[in-house]
């Protein structure tokens, strides 16, 4: 986090929602009155569980016993927020300013509902009335709602005004203050207010000023920008502005077109520089009111979806993901936000309804592939995958780098094919690729020691993938189990012993570590290893070899299934 966001964490109060009912406020009102302690309770677990409706709706019901109580108003208005219900929130809202006047989510409540519908002179009465979000928000606002009247010259004062927007946030006037000068066309002027290193650290001031850059006839330094910012391989909607800009086109200045717009894009800038500061369900009050300002600006849904995800609300996020029209390029995108939303659900046939579509409608968007690969990679779809990963693959010629991974999960499709031949050479392209990269080598390294061919080399590969990623449980493993294969069975132990330490519930590497132990003559660790591995849900035809060396011993079923035996005894 910068220190300009550490700052303004300093200045913004999180709602009684995210401290005192989470802590077990709100249980008894200021006068005394007892709340509906099952509805409390329940609306304090909802809250716990990102449950907005339910907040809402059990808030709701223990006011009935308490009306006047200011917490569990305010978490009732807060969820109708974090659900984008701006207008069921509004009687609360003038409820609650009755009670505590100076109540931040009845402020954002009403002062969002106010600039959504253009009263910008309520508005500024509301602000002169006391009504506030925080210094830095109020101060903003309030300059916008200017432009909204027409009062250009008094917002730009108000913009300047650094005692307005608190200490260390200068620069929030002077960006906004930018965007105000591009709007009304005078484009030499915001590029002059605001250096490019004083940006709020968000996508649409970017793109402001690669468009501020444009209209001044400065495209290499707009395109440097794009370059520098989104690097070659970005989106649609960066990737049609570069080709308007190599092409000699002016682009339009459109980031903010109203004063609605502008408050829209000062919560988006608050909501990123809040990200990780505090908790996400505060973020999105602010990243909330930026969408309902400004429900066509793709960048602000997206995020929305983005932080629905993160509280694991995947319902609310899917609702946010639909919002955006096929037409807009950030469709894919959302699509994709879309299918991993379903996955998440446990919807994975909704899932793949949307990506294969996507990779109809979109057939030249390589990360659509992608997902549809890994999609039908986790229903063990091979062939499916493996089709997918090509179509990745043929979009990205000649490979480069960054491609290592899109022929190492086609390898593993392939392995799992059945076809080795084709999966050792993508394997074997992944590595020229990306040389010594460790997942690819204990990959094809154990692929070689489970076929019992290239021991040396697949040594090699693991030992290599171990010293690089030596706190990798999967990787510590594949040493051990080749150091088993070889028959050095001394050596394995300590490997696999780590290796279990690293994973302790992974069945496969439980097993193992009672192969070694039998090796080894320590045939009552084997058995206990053995029956731990049983009790982690392995694979059933795993199952069935674990049971059977169970009942007869490790040697005895090697020999059943032609292998040599080890030196432990065979009495077991």
């Amino acid at each position: 986090m910068t220190d300009r966001a550490r700052r303004m964490l300093s200045t913004l109060t999180a709602p009684g929602l995210l401290v005192g009912f989470l802590a077990g406020a709100g249980f008894v009102s200021p006068g005394g009155a007892m709340a509906d302690a099952g509805s409390y309770l329940a609306a304090r677990q909802a809250t716990m569980d990102r449950s907005f409706a339910d907040v809402a709706a059990y808030a709701e019901r223990a006011l009935e016993s308490d009306s006047d109580n200011p917490v569990l108003m305010e978490s009732m208005i807060s969820a109708d927020i974090s659900m984008g219900e701006f207008d069921a929130a509004a009687p609360m809202a003038a409820a609650l300013f009755e009670v505590e006047p100076s109540n931040q989510i009845s402020a954002m409540a009403s002062l969002t509902r106010l600039a959504r519908d253009g009263d910008y002179e309520a508005l500024i009465a509301a602000l002169d009335d006391g009504q506030s979000i925080s210094t830095v928000v109020d101060g903003l606002m309030k300059a916008w709602a200017y432009v909204g009247k027409g009062d250009v010259q008094t917002a730009l004062d108000l913009f300047e005004e650094k005692s307005a927007l608190g200490k260390g946030f200068e620069f929030f006037g002077a960006y906004n203050k930018s965007m105000a000068l591009a709007m009304v066309g005078d484009f030499e002027a915001a590029l002059d207010t605001v250096h490019e290193t004083d940006l709020p650290a968000s996508r649409p001031a970017i793109l402001a000023r690669v468009q501020i850059l444009s209209q001044l006839e400065r495209d290499d330094e707009a395109l440097a920008l794009l370059d520098r910012v989104f690097g070659p391989a970005a989106d649609p909607e960066v990737d049609a502005l570069r080709a308007a800009l190599e092409a000699g086109e002016t682009v339009p200045f459109n980031v903010v077109r109203s004063a609605r717009e502008g408050m829209a894009d000062v919560f988006f800038a608050v909501a990123n520089a809040l990200d990780g500061g505090l908790d996400d369900s505060y973020t999105l009050l602010y990243a909330r009111i930026a969408e309902v300002l400004r429900p066509d600006e793709p960048a602000y849904v997206l995020y929305v979806a983005a932080l629905l995800e993160r509280l694991e609300n995947y319902e609310l996020a899917i609702v946010a993901f639909d919002s955006i029209a096929p037409d807009s390029p950030s469709f894919p995108m959302a699509s994709l936000g879309r299918a991993e939303a379903l996955r998440a659900l446990g919807r994975e046939e909704a899932e793949l309804e949307v990506l294969n579509q996507l990779a109809k409608s979109h057939p030249e968007i390589t990360e659509v592939h992608i997902a549809l690969g890994d999609a039908m990679r986790r229903k063990e779809d091979y062939e499916a995958a493996a089709k997918a990963y090509t179509a990745a693959i043929e979009l990205n010629q000649p490979a480069t780098r960054a491609q290592w991974p899109l022929y190492f999960t086609r390898g593993i499709a392939y392995e799992r094919m059945g076809d080795w031949k084709a999966a050792e050479a993508d394997l074997r392209k992944a590595l020229e690729l990306e040389p010594d990269q460790p997942q690819v080598l204990n990959y094809l390294g154990y692929s070689y020691l489970e076929m019992k061919t290239n021991l040396d080399e697949a040594m090699q590969m693991i030992r290599a993938a171990a010293e690089a990623r030596p706190e990798d449980g999967y990787i510590t493993d594949s040493l051990a189990w080749g150091l088993y294969r070889l028959r050095q069975y001394d050596e394995a132990v300590e490997p696999m012993e780590q290796a279990v330490e690293l994973m302790p519930v992974d069945p496969v590497i439980n097993d193992h570590l009672g192969d070694v132990y039998w090796a080894v003559g320590r045939e009552r660790e084997a058995r206990f290893q053995w029956e731990r591995a049983l009790s982690f849900d392995p694979e059933e035809d795993e199952a069935d070899r674990i049971r059977r060396k169970l009942d007869v011993g490790l040697d005895r079923v090697l020999i059943e299934e032609g292998e040599e035996p080890t030196r432990a005894p065979q009495d077991g």
